[in-house]
């Protein structure tokens, strides 16, 4: 599939500058769109030393490899799949059926649970039926926020035992502080069939979902792909080690903390709105902010470990983990992921953990490493506190957008506020939608957004979720023929 084919710029947007804030899968994809569509005219800025964002990879003083989050390739965009070929190769990837389970009750139960109840003690099994037959029975209305959709869509025996408990623990925050708006792919919902057979023939579901295959870089982590996409750019276009001081909306200008001025015709942030609405002294939006974008922060925990995994933990890619016991909501066995992850994969192993942490979940950052290896021998990921050879702690403050009550409120009069003053905000943490925030999306968010800019197209991404998560996609758009 060829993605290189210039276009001829619309007369409007030929010359325009264009300034790029974010070296992430947002802001690279954006500038790589440009210099393939022949727009030599721009920019980018970053904070950090490297590219990557969200999607960077770090290597501690002892060799080991880490990921900001259990971070794996899967993609709804054929446009997606050749840029990834094209930054690492076809040699540069692995690629894995996925293992994802739950552990609870001291066991292990494939993931989605709601689909393999056969696994859990018979009284929990009771409580699970009890609960999808009251629903049945019951009439359905539309959820007022996510708390509602679990009862409704689970029944309480599933909510009560795992839905609640491990949503609580992974947003940080009350069910019903969410909207239900954007569930679509991201939560597996009940089939009675499915359910029914497992029950009967005890036989796993395992399939559910668009990451059961994955791919992940072979050397590098994930940052390994974002670092290789930046290497393919400009580098006299690319200003790292450059965080932004100021942005003045009037005079379309960026002031940076070294004292640098960048002038724009239009401005591309990738940055949180809340420091955009911030840098940019727009206070009048602050309340809606506050009202409507509620996020959560990610203290990721590595534990590098001698030795190799159990034979319990040799083929798993990811594990959830809703009960008190521990921490974490979620653990990787990072380097199933690839070898590569660990100095030496004949002597060492891996685990990452995340915590999630909110105002309503606050986090004890002296305690948490400790709470963690705790955590880790409480639900027997790991044996002996001796076989811990290297630690690493990371503490992403925006972790998670939160889809809460009143964000497509906020949204609504916040986005189209800075499109007007030529400010295009995207990415993550830039358009606030959950649901369309892999790395696929944001990469192709940026894609999609100078689609628009130069030739009018339609982003679908940022402003259809639904369609986009509902099927891979060609490249152009089928929308855009």
């Amino acid at each position: 599939m060829k993605v290189h084919a210039q276009v001829r710029l619309s007369t409007k947007m030929q010359d325009a500058q264009i300034l790029i804030l974010g070296a992430g899968p947002t802001g690279l994809g954006a500038a790589r769109q440009l210099e393939l569509n022949g727009h030599s005219s721009w920019m980018l800025l970053e904070g950090h030393s490297e590219a990557g964002g969200l999607a960077a990879s770090f290597v501690d003083d002892k060799g080991f490899t880490w990921d900001v989050g259990g971070h794996v390739q899967f993609s709804h965009y054929a446009y997606f799949d050749a840029a990834m070929q094209e930054f690492l190769g076809a040699d540069g990837w692995l690629h894995h059926q996925r293992e994802s389970w739950v552990w609870m009750r001291e066991r292990f139960i494939p993931y989605p649970l709601q689909s393999n109840i056969h696994h859990l003690p018979a009284d929990d099994q009771a409580r699970c039926l009890q609960g999808l037959v009251e629903i049945a029975a019951s009439a359905q209305v539309k959820p007022a926020n996510f708390g509602q959709w679990i009862e409704t869509t689970f029944g309480a025996g599933i909510a009560e035992i795992f839905m609640r408990p491990y949503n609580s623990k992974v947003w940080g925050y009350p069910p019903e502080l969410m909207s239900a708006d954007w569930v679509g792919e991201r939560v597996a919902v009940t089939d009675l069939a499915i359910l029914s057979k497992g029950l009967v023939m005890k036989t796993d579901d395992r399939s559910w979902g668009p990451n059961n295959t994955f791919q992940f870089p072979k050397h590098g982590g994930t940052g390994a792909i974002w670092r290789a996409c930046a290497k393919l750019l400009p580098a006299g276009k690319l200003r790292f080690n450059t965080p932004v001081s100021r942005i003045d909306l009037d005079r379309h200008e960026i002031g940076t903390e070294d004292g640098q001025t960048f002038y724009y015709d239009t401005l591309i942030s990738t940055m949180p709105l809340p420091d955009l609405i911030r840098l940019s002294g727009q206070s009048h939006l602050k309340p809606a902010a506050e009202r409507g974008l509620l996020h959560s922060s990610s203290n990721i925990i590595g534990l590098g470990l001698r030795g190799q995994p159990t034979t319990e933990l040799a083929t798993k890619s990811w594990m959830y983990f809703p009960e008190e016991n521990c921490p974490f909501y979620r653990v990787t066995v990072f380097s199933n992921y690839s070898p590569n992850n660990v100095p030496d994969s004949t002597q060492y192993w891996s685990l990452m953990c995340e915590v999630s942490e909110s105002h309503h979940k606050p986090v004890d950052p002296s305690t948490l490493l400790e709470q963690v290896i705790q955590g880790a021998l409480n639900t027997h990921l790991i044996h002996r506190r001796e076989d811990i050879v290297s630690t690493w702690c990371y503490r992403a403050d925006y972790g998670y957008p939160t889809p809460g009550l009143h964000r497509n409120e906020a949204l609504a009069q916040i986005i189209p506020y800075f499109e007007q003053h030529d400010v295009y905000s995207r990415g993550r943490f830039g358009l606030w939608k959950y649901e369309v925030s892999n790395q696929d999306h944001s990469f192709m968010q940026g894609v999609e957004l100078i689609e628009r800019l130069l030739h009018g197209r339609s982003e679908l991404t940022a402003f259809d979720p639904g369609h986009v998560n509902a099927r891979k996609h060609p490249w152009p758009f089928e929308r855009w023929e």
